[in-house]
This record gives C-alpha cells, sequence and structure tokens, in this order.
C-alpha cells in the first residue's frame, strides 16, 4: 500500500500522546536490527543469547554478548528521530500528556532527553538478580559499567546478575506494561515509529488505541503487520519523516 502523503501533524499543547518506537528509530544511529541479514544476532542462535535457558547453560556468552551491545549502543549517538520526539515531550509539558514506549534497550532516547519513557523491553544499562526468590530481582538498577572481568554477581543474596533484558518466552514487567497500558488507554494521539508490528504484546496497543478512538499513526519504512490499527501510515526513514511530521514542534 501507498503511505499518506507527509506533512506536519496539528498536535494541540494540551493532547494526550502516545508514542511507540522499535528497532526502526535505533537502526538509522547503527544500531543493527534483530531482522537485519547481519544483524548482530548473526553469529549466535537466539536460543543462546537472548533466552533465560541460554543464560543458565552459559552465562559468560550472554554477559560477553551483552557487554558488547553495551559498547555498541554508547559508540553511536541518537538521530533526527530521536530528538524530534524529544522536542514532543517537550512541547507538551505545561498543557498536556506524553508517554514514549520504546521497545528498544539502547538508551538512545533518554540521551536525546526524553524522561517519560517506559522501556517496555528492558534496557542494557540495568541489571537485576537473577534468583527470583532474591528480593533484587525485582528490583532493578542502573549498571553503566560496560564489560566485565568477572560474572556480576548480587550484593544482597550472591547470586548472578543478569541484564535487565525480557528475553524471549519471558513476560513483560508488569508494572512498566500497565503504565503502558494506561497511557494507551487515555491517549488522543498514537504514534509508533520504526516497529515491524509484530512483535507481541506491545503490537496490540495500537488495536487498542483504534478501538478507543484516538488518532493512530504509523511512520515505517514499510507498512507494519498491524497497518489496520492505523488511521494514518507514513512511509520512509524514521530520521527523514519524524521530522517533517513534528516540523510544527520543532519550529514552535
Amino acid at each position: 500500500m501507498a503511505g499518506h502523503k507527509i506533512s506536519a501533524l496539528d498536535i494541540p499543547r494540551n493532547a494526550a500522546v502516545v508514542v511507540l518506537t522499535g528497532a526502526g528509530v535505533s537502526a538509522e544511529s547503527g544500531i543493527a536490527t534483530f531482522r537485519d541479514s547481519g544483524g548482530l544476532w548473526e553469529q549466535h542462535r537466539v536460543e543462546d543469547v537472548a533466552t533465560h535457558e541460554g543464560f543458565v547453560k552459559n552465562p559468560e556468552l550472554v554477559w560477553r554478548f551483552y557487554s558488547l551491545r553495551r559498547k555498541d549502543a554508547l559508540r553511536v549517538h541518537p538521530n533526527p528521530a530521536h530528538y524530534a520526539i524529544a522536542a514532543l515531550e517537550e512541547y507538551l509539558a505545561d498543557k498536556g500528556s506524553f508517554t514514549l514506549i520504546t521497545q528498544n534497550v539502547d538508551g538512545l532516547h533518554r540521551r536525546a532527553g526524553n524522561k517519560n519513557v517506559l522501556e517496555i523491553h528492558g534496557s542494557l544499562f540495568k541489571t537485576k538478580c537473577d534468583n527470583p526468590r532474591c528480593p533484587a530481582s525485582e528490583t532493578p538498577f542502573d549498571d553503566e559499567t560496560a564489560d566485565y572481568d568477572a560474572l556480576p554477581k548480587c550484593e544482597k543474596c550472591g547470586g548472578l546478575l543478569r541484564p535487565d533484558i525480557v528475553w524471549f518466552g519471558e513476560q513483560l514487567d508488569r508494572v512498566t506494561e500497565a503504565k503502558a497500558m494506561h497511557a494507551v488507554g487515555e491517549c488522543e494521539i498514537f504514534l509508533t515509529i520504526g516497529t515491524s508490528g509484530v512483535v507481541w504484546p506491545v503490537a496490540g496497543y495500537s488495536r487498542l488505541a483504534y478501538e478507543l478512538g484516538a488518532r493512530t499513526i504509523t511512520a515505517n519504512l514499510e507498512p507494519p503487520a498491524n497497518v489496520q490499527n492505523y488511521r494514518e501510515v507514513y512511509l520512509g526513514k524514521a530520521g527523514e519523516v519524524v521530522p517533517m511530521l513534528l516540523a510544527n514542534v520543532l519550529n514552535d
């Protein structure tokens, strides 16, 4: 399908806005995506580095893998799409409401200036205890360390720390998901950027927003799998399309 002609969106200052971002936003900063033919998963089976079973089997491999991903994330910079989204949050700060839900774990949105960010799939820069009986397992803490000489241990119980990433087969953090669902349920404008629309349960947020009457908008290289949930579809690179869509915000 052909997308709509790209023009600046009219976003009132008192609007309730939710932005959902996916790998397509980070890709333009140089972060390899899961679906890249030459992507960061190429030399490792997903089962080995992105499942809890893989972590239990070989925690050294998993920590080496995520240490490399942290270094890669610190090496790149936010792109124009990141900065436009940060400007939108500032634009709505006085009279409206803004929530950014991101599937990306690289921290680029925060570096661009966003504050109200729900990292729905976790963060490369947070760790938590892997022991489910340890209180620290449910309270991830910031950890900016980019590499480890030895496997990091929990200070409370001595168990292994793990990256605070939602791996395949795991549930989303309940508190974070509840906040995301509440924001989607209350929003007037729901904008997704760089998402394929195939990763559940996040892919269902657009249906909820659509059914509740929100103005649903997507910007992506190609129509997402759940394109039927969007009233407006804009095709192109996030770093080019998003600043155009948010031109009124950027020029305010």
